[in-house]
């Protein structure tokens, strides 16, 4: 009889990062220009990586990957923020939530596994230069970027089946700006342990994996280029490795911050804080890390700003 006295919720509301009316325009204004200057930044790589053909290497076609990556990801949940801030309220399908969770969890899945695999390639090109061209040709390139995808969407679908497991009948309140997985499981209304169980599974096995990868790669161009006598190859192993450590010390560094402390000891607030690093201003930094010192981007910029200028 309580079964069937449930009333299934069919949407969900985001309390957002402010309830004050005024903070929220501020918001708005601010999260929208990030949002543009992500989107245009990202897409300025990735026609400078298509239009010249001295960047048609494995390092630039992961790295378009990436900046195609990025702009999925701030689509996936910054236009959302943003009708939510101007409407001034945080309401959200079950369906939209759902696919939501999937869409998210999918594309930072894709993001760890091509980090990990953009670390795979610079070791190639630092310690089996002889043999890189042929290891990572056209074939190798397409058969990872196939791999990192797939798995992206393995995981999702992983998610996905955990959020409509089970039935939701209230409370439908998320104190966060967009839907996270393991704040929609707390408003199942059955017993998620297992499915939780599930959750840190997966999530140990996207992070541990790639890292497991980056490290070993690391290691071993370290030993490489200690092993240089000369020091324009030290410098120049070192700066096209730079920016790809800086931006995996961005990723791993704040989604650990978010899952990795105490649970007791968190703050709802402070979860979304963290958050709104990784989804709204890594995605924005990442082309500024990949074009500050980058020659190569720089001297595609200067031949299409001079093919324009004619």
């Amino acid at each position: 009889m309580e079964s069937e006295n449930l009333t299934f919720i069919t949407e969900f509301i985001l309390v957002g990062l402010t309830s004050h009316r005024k903070s929220q325009i501020l918001l708005f204004v601010i999260l929208l220009l990030i949002y543009m200057l992500t989107v245009m930044g990202n897409v300025l790589i990735i026609v400078l990586i298509l239009s010249d053909p001295h960047l048609h290497t494995p390092m630039y076609f992961f790295l378009k990957h990436f900046a195609g990556l990025e702009i999925c990801y701030v689509t996936t949940g910054m236009p959302q923020m943003l009708a939510h801030l101007q409407a001034g309220n945080g309401r959200i399908s079950f369906g939209r939530c759902a696919a939501q969770v999937y869409v998210s969890t999918c594309l930072a899945t894709v993001e760890f596994v091509l980090l990990g695999v953009m670390a795979y390639d610079r070791y190639l090109a630092i310690c089996c230069p002889l043999i890189y061209a042929t290891v990572m040709g056209r074939s190798r390139q397409l058969k990872l970027a196939s791999a990192f995808w797939a798995a992206g969407f393995i995981s999702g679908l992983i998610t996905l089946s955990c959020v409509l497991h089970h039935p939701y009948c209230g409370p439908n309140r998320i104190n966060h700006f967009y839907c996270e997985l393991p704040l929609v499981l707390k408003l199942a209304c059955a017993d998620t342990h297992i499915t939780e169980a599930i959750t840190v599974v997966l999530v140990g096995v996207v992070l541990a994996g790639p890292l497991a990868a980056i490290l070993v790669s690391y290691t071993l161009i370290l030993s490489t280029v200690l092993q240089m006598k000369s020091t324009a190859g030290r410098r120049k192993a070192f700066s096209t490795c730079g920016s790809h450590l800086l931006v995996v010390s961005l990723y791993y560094g704040t989604v650990m911050a978010m899952y990795m402390r105490p649970r007791s000891r968190s703050s709802p607030d402070l979860d979304k804080q963290v958050a709104v690093f990784y989804v709204v201003i890594s995605p924005m930094l990442n082309p500024v890390i990949y074009t500050l010192r980058n020659k190569d981007i720089h001297v595609a910029m200067a031949k299409m700003l001079q093919k324009w200028g004619s």
